[in-house]
């Protein structure tokens, strides 16, 4: 590991002064350039921020040589392995030693950055993620959060889980309403979170048995955790103003993912085409310019670029493989903000109380591992 002689090491804040936050450099499609550049955006808008940077140190000391707003503000720690979107979590797991992955998690793991942030492989980064920083006592199953574009105030509805785990019992998903309503709160400025259970159906008897009995313990659990259980909530409602976190299981919260991005490609393509048809759509685009800058501010996916990973021993934020530099600050901006705001505590407070107030006899299999 190398610290840049350039600049003082970069402390975890106590009490105030600086937040920092640790990047896998290295991961991604688009390379460590963009990276930079995100890190850079971050430094402009937040004189807090400081970065631990893991990678390769040659291509990284050019490449924050370049931007002024990172000058003294990153430590740079030399790493030679790169964890590719083709390499499997379990080869991770037993070889991922001396990657800039590995390198990131262990940061926050020692305490020296508050949160972590990789554009890498989902699966690599969640296998370390758990390897590294171990579950939180009680956390079954971690979950990863998204956020997702909606009718709300704020813009968006937090949903998990999106892919951390295919499989849901009624304890994990209890835990997910849970850490949901506390991201919420520390990450979305929500008092009082409203809690939606993901089901084919609004109407009690509808779902699987796990559902049913998830939704016994997430609304006995509403008033001692401080949201609002709205109940079953249908695919509908996860853009509309009903809910702002929406609660499921791994499997079905992916193919709800992925189908949201899908479609929100296919209605701008297909904007794109209505434009250019004729002169007379050309001109009608010029004229609408201006709304058309504000739907495409309002939905595009590079301003809430980062799912967190909850349940875990600490903070990491996974960017979008493909993000650019707009992307990955915003990814460095969520990480900043869940770290300033103490919400890694929080969270493990939380996770606590579930545990203790869980009945007897709905333990989720594997909870005592």
């Amino acid at each position: 590991m190398t610290t840049d002689p350039t600049s003082p090491v970069p402390r975890a804040p106590e009490n105030g002064g600086s937040v920092v936050i640790s990047v896998d450099a290295m991961g991604g499609d688009r390379g460590p350039s963009v990276v930079v550049a995100g890190m850079a955006e971050s430094a402009a808008k937040n004189p807090e921020i400081r970065f631990v940077v893991h990678g390769d140190e040659a291509q990284l000391r050019r490449l924050i040589a370049r931007r002024k707003e990172l000058s003294g503000r990153c430590d740079i720690r030399h790493m030679t392995g790169v964890v590719t979107m083709e390499d499997k979590p379990s080869q991770i797991v037993r070889k991922g030693n001396g990657t800039s992955m590995w390198s990131a998690i262990e940061s926050v793991k020692t305490g020296e950055a508050g949160a972590a942030v990789s554009c890498g492989n989902t699966g690599a980064l969640m296998a370390l993620s758990m390897l590294r920083l171990r579950k939180l006592p009680g956390v079954n199953r971690p979950a990863i959060a998204c956020l997702w574009p909606s009718k709300n105030p704020g813009g968006f509805n937090i949903m998990l889980d999106v892919g951390a785990d295919i499989r849901a019992d009624a304890p994990d998903l209890l835990q997910y309403a849970l850490m949901g309503a506390s991201y919420a709160r520390n990450g979305m400025d929500i008092a009082e979170p409203r809690i939606g259970l993901l089901n084919v159906g609004t109407e009690e008897h509808k779902g699987r048995a796990e559902l049913k009995q998830a939704n016994e313990l997430i609304s006995a659990a509403a008033e001692a955790g401080n949201f609002r259980y709205v109940g079953f909530v249908e695919g509908g409602d996860l853009p509309s103003s009903r809910v702002d976190v929406i609660v499921t299981d791994g499997f079905t919260g992916n193919i709800a993912l992925k189908t949201g991005e899908g479609t929100a490609k296919l209605v701008g393509e297909f904007l794109r085409q209505a434009f250019a048809n004729s002169i007379m759509s050309k001109f009608a685009a010029l004229l609408a310019m201006t709304s058309l800058k504000r739907l495409q501010k309002r939905i595009d996916p590079r301003r809430v670029n980062g799912g967190i990973f909850l349940g875990l021993n600490g903070t990491v934020i996974k960017s979008h493989g493909s993000a650019d530099a707009t992307g990955v600050s915003a990814a460095i901006k969520l990480a900043f903000q869940l770290t300033k705001s103490g919400f890694q505590d929080r969270l493990a407070a939380r996770v606590a109380q579930s545990a203790a107030t869980l009945p007897s006899g709905t333990e989720s299999e594997g909870a005592a591992s």
